[in-house]
């Protein structure tokens, strides 16, 4: 990790499961890491924006428009930004091949590592059985979900009062309950059968909103995790290092309050107002078609050839 003034650079930068358009989406915290973080390379691994939400309901609120805002500062300004659209923003897969606001949409990419490894980068609900084979059950558990983070919010709205940081309960509890930690175990599984198949090094995803990096039969499988409960992202390093940050954790940010301006020591030694909410994708300027294209494919990609940025 390199510190440029009071932003940290890195060779690359993955994040997914942010879910703008929704209650539980932790946009402030958000911001503020792309805020103080620059990278060659931004991948946005899917369920960026909640179609699934906005379909129900608009909630859309000023900090979910800045953070579009900065991604696309981030691309006009030079970083490579590549976006693989997930289940939750699966709207966006009938424009992969297409580039938007000089950001490109793809249904997967090919990530060289600096020390050679390859890495696909999918969003991963292509290995989700649950997606692919009963996906009314997937919405269902969609709205469970949901009550479960109206719940978090509470309870860390109740944790402000008292200047106690973050904590995410919908987090822990997905630890504690054997159902989910089998069910997370699998999915690593999978997603790793998956990336051999298609003859990689590894593996980097999203979807199950829990961060990790770990060697599965001879696979790198890597989780950026998200934002609306852990606030994680996953870094590769200029030496080749891919790290999990915790962004909340590292900055100590508290719900509703403002982030800290300057960043803490240790991490620079390691070098509500609602809006009318309009359709996601007016943010993206007209873009033109690239050589690359894909068609759409839900399920399993029917493709084995990897797309590169």
């Amino acid at each position: 990790m390199r510190a440029v003034g009071n932003s940290l650079k890195f060779r690359a930068i993955f994040i997914s499961d942010i879910h703008l358009g929704t209650r539980g989406c932790k946009a402030d915290f958000l911001l503020d890491f792309l805020k103080h973080t620059e990278s060659d390379k931004l991948y946005l691994v899917g369920d960026i924006i909640d179609g699934w939400r906005l379909k129900k309901g608009r909630y859309w609120l000023q900090s979910h428009n800045d953070v579009l805002q900065k991604i696309l500062r981030k691309a006009r300004k030079g970083t490579d930004v590549i976006y693989v659209p997930g289940n939750h923003d699966e709207f966006a897969r009938d424009y992969i091949g297409l580039e938007f606001g000089s950001i490109k949409v793809r249904r997967d990419v090919l990530h060289k590592g600096i020390q050679g490894k390859r890495f696909l980068v999918m969003h991963g609900d292509e290995c989700d059985g649950v997606m692919i084979y009963a996906k009314w059950l997937a919405v269902l558990g969609d709205g469970a979900y949901s009550a479960a983070l109206a719940l978090n919010n509470w309870l860390n709205s109740a944790r402000r009062i008292l200047g106690l940081p973050y904590w995410s309960l919908s987090k822990y509890l997905k630890h504690k309950v054997k159902n989910a930690v089998q069910f997370m175990s699998n999915y690593e599984k999978e997603m790793a059968r998956f990336a051999k198949d298609r003859g990689v090094d590894g593996v980097i995803c999203g979807h199950i909103h829990h961060a990790e990096i770990k060697e599965i039969d001879g696979i790198t499988y890597c989780n950026d995790g998200d934002w609306v409960e852990s606030c994680t992202a996953l870094v590769e390093h200029y030496d080749g290092r891919f790290e999990i940050v915790a962004w909340a954790d590292m900055r100590g940010l508290v719900p509703g309050e403002n982030a800290p301006l300057a960043l803490p020591a240790p991490l620079a030694d390691r070098a509500k107002t609602p809006v009318n909410a309009r359709s996601p994708l007016e943010a993206f300027h007209k873009g033109k078609e690239c050589e690359y294209s894909s068609s759409p494919m839900p399920g399993t990609p029917k493709s084995t050839a990897l797309s590169e940025p």
